[in-house]
């Protein structure tokens, strides 16, 4: 017969697993009503011959980045709309694009995990007080940067350059509607069991102490930078649990008064650039980009960047004159 805390350790466990699979439900949910009418037009787009002239307005950034022109679309779908819904659609370009390899893929994926959905996220840190369109402007440049800066080195030292892998099954165009159906419903199915699976790593992640072992590692870095230690440990929760952790942290402390403009400014920057660096990057993996170039190819990159904004915005601020009382 079970022991007492046995049984307590049971119910808990039990309790944690409902909790995971209501968030992840939930998740896909709302992710679900922007992908399904996007999957559907996507088939509607291809047969009437449409896709190239959705994607022609972004083919001149997407040849900069050495990505063929059809993944425009897929980048547009990210930033007007979220990265899963992205991934639906460019697994419905597949068949009509050539085959891409591991770089060009890591390089998508990069330029995705920047851009994506800025509308809904540059909202809310607006609501941290920093500029809605400066952080909108500032993650579109630097998707369009680090992609070229990605494609420079990759091409240039001919590193990953082998054909990309895809977990997810790929649609022909040569397939009727109802076997068309089926693959939509397997893919689906797919990325609800990886958003669950994803939020028990993150749970696990945290059970563990890991993300503790990343502020540990990360902190005095952002604090070289001229980020504050509070400022600092809560751009660390943003930087591997999300937006909306380090976001809704930001909002508190910045309305107590306990972090300073700067402080705020420089912290909302590279959370906008590099949040959700872990299971983000394990998402794009399994569309065969690079995880070790994503994860340290947009944490290098953010830090860099926000590092010379904030020396920008001290410099400028050094030289304004002193209002006299």
């Amino acid at each position: 017969m079970p022991s007492t805390s046995e049984t307590s350790l049971f119910s808990r466990a039990l309790a944690l697993g409902r909790d995971v699979i209501k968030d992840a439900a939930f998740a896909f949910w709302e992710i679900a009503q922007v992908m399904i009418p996007l999957i559907i037009a996507i088939r509607v787009f291809k047969a009437l011959g449409w896709i190239q002239y959705l994607a022609w307005p972004l083919e001149p950034i997407m040849e900069l980045v050495g990505l063929p022109p059809q993944t425009g679309l897929v980048w547009a779908t990210a930033i007007l709309a979220n990265h899963y819904s992205a991934l639906a659609v460019y697994l419905n370009l597949m068949s009509g694009m050539p085959a891409l390899s591991v770089a060009q893929v890591t390089i998508l994926a990069s330029m995705m995990l920047i851009a994506h959905g800025v509308v809904v996220e540059c909202a809310v840190l607006r609501k941290c007080g920093v500029s809605f369109w400066g952080q909108m402007v500032l993650r579109l440049v630097a998707a369009v940067v680090m992609g070229m800066l990605l494609h420079f080195i990759f091409s240039g030292f001919g590193v990953f350059q082998q054909p990309a892998s895809v977990a997810w099954q790929a649609t022909s165009d040569n397939i009727g509607l109802a076997a068309w159906t089926w693959d939509q419903v397997v893919n689906l199915a797919v990325i609800f069991i990886t958003i669950l699976c994803l939020m028990i790593i993150m749970r696990l992640l945290k059970f563990l102490r890991l993300t503790d072992l990343f502020n540990r590692v990360l902190g005095p870095i952002l604090q070289l930078m001229g980020i504050d230690r509070k400022a600092s440990t809560i751009t660390v929760i943003g930087l591997t649990m999300g937006l909306g952790y380090g976001g809704g942290l930001i909002i508190v402390e910045a309305r107590k008064g306990s972090l300073s403009h700067e402080d705020v400014f420089a912290a909302c920057s590279l959370m906008s650039l590099s949040h959700g660096l872990i299971d983000d990057s394990i998402l794009m993996s399994l569309i065969g980009a690079s995880w070790y170039g994503m994860f340290w190819g947009r944490l290098g990159f953010s830090l860099v960047v926000v590092a010379i904004l904030t020396r920008v915005m001290m410099l400028v601020r050094s030289r304004k004159p002193a209002v006299n009382p």
